[in-house]
């Protein structure tokens, strides 16, 4: 089954050169291989190709059949596309004979195809179906497991995953509303939650938080993004670099937090008869952190949100 993604569609790759700056691809580097753990539309993938020598490789992952179905469109003979989450790839990797690479990128969240696309129940802004699936032929759609999670456990995800200080009104109209009907259209849900969210801040839509809370838990994208650094970790040669787009407070704490845990040891106490060599080494080193420009921002606004993290393996790091 070909599933193309509609035209009318389109998405801007956010920090698209300084992303592939960041993976650094020069020199003998070129010839290495490299990971686009979050395929997309391909920009962030094209890019790399267009640096890529000849004997270097690209494998691509992606959970979402229109982005597998962009990704076959590339004939070029160095890069695969891979129906699955970035979390999966050292076995996917191991499976092509792949044990280390070179730099990796991760560019978290969805897509605008995917917002925009009223079908797919991401947004509340276009009354759709109410599934929220980045792989739709996989796992509970968010109208299922509305319609049977306890209200306890919907608050909760509403209120970790969102950061929504309303989530016990908002997961007690839910309760409430599926009663008397099913909640199955991005449309119901909103309106449950606008009539429970008695205050917002200025130009933000109340179920802005609610939405986006139920999408990261219905796609397990935390529990996704934890495995997915460790594995990329796991896989980094000496030198390789994993550069991480974020657009969640949630999903940069993570980031952040993982790449200090690697470059950032606990020192042993200065009193203490200890060797210098002897002391823990850091394991990577802390490149930078970026946030789009003004300029990107004002052509792309849903750029504004975004950070990018670089950090990279340390030559001579445990393993």
């Amino acid at each position: 089954m070909t599933i193309l993604a509609p035209a009318q569609f389109q998405h801007r790759t956010v920090l698209l050169d300084e992303a592939i700056e960041a993976l650094d691809l020069s020199g003998d580097r070129a010839d290495g291989v490299y990971v686009d753990g979050t395929f997309g539309r391909g920009g962030h993938s094209r890019l790399i190709l267009s640096r890529l020598g000849e004997k270097g490789r690209l494998i691509g992952f992606d959970k979402d059949l229109q982005a597998i179905a962009t990704g076959q469109q590339i004939t070029d003979q160095r890069f695969e596309i891979v129906h699955d989450s970035f979390a999966t790839m050292t076995a996917a990797l191991a499976a092509r004979g792949i044990l280390q690479i070179d730099g990796i990128l991760l560019d978290l969240g969805i897509s605008s195809p995917q917002v925009d696309d009223a079908e797919r129940g991401f947004s509340f802004r276009n009354d759709g179906p109410l599934d929220m699936r980045m792989d739709s032929t996989r796992g509970q759609s968010a109208a299922q497991w509305l319609a049977v999670e306890t209200e306890q456990k919907i608050e909760k995800v509403i209120r970790d995953y969102g950061e929504e200080r309303f989530a016990f009104q908002i997961a007690k109209a839910i309760v409430a509303r599926r009663a008397v009907e099913p909640i199955s259209s991005t449309r119901q849900l909103a309106l449950v939650v606008a009539g429970a969210v008695k205050t917002r801040e200025k130009s933000k839509d109340p179920a802005t938080r609610t939405f986006q809370a139920i999408r990261i838990f219905i796609n397990q994208e935390l529990e996704d993004l934890e495995a997915g650094l460790n594995q990329a970790y796991a896989c980094l040669a000496p030198r390789a670099r994993m550069v991480v787009i974020s657009f969640h407070s949630l999903e940069d704490r993570m980031v952040k937090r993982f790449f200090a845990s690697k470059a950032h040891l606990p020192q042993p106490d200065r009193r203490l008869p200890i060797r210098a060599v002897d002391l823990p080494q850091a394991e990577m080193l802390l490149i930078a952190k970026m946030k789009p420009s003004a300029l990107e921002i004002e052509a792309n606004p849903r750029a504004r949100s975004a950070v990018m993290r670089v950090a990279q393996r340390i030559q001579g790091g445990a393993r």
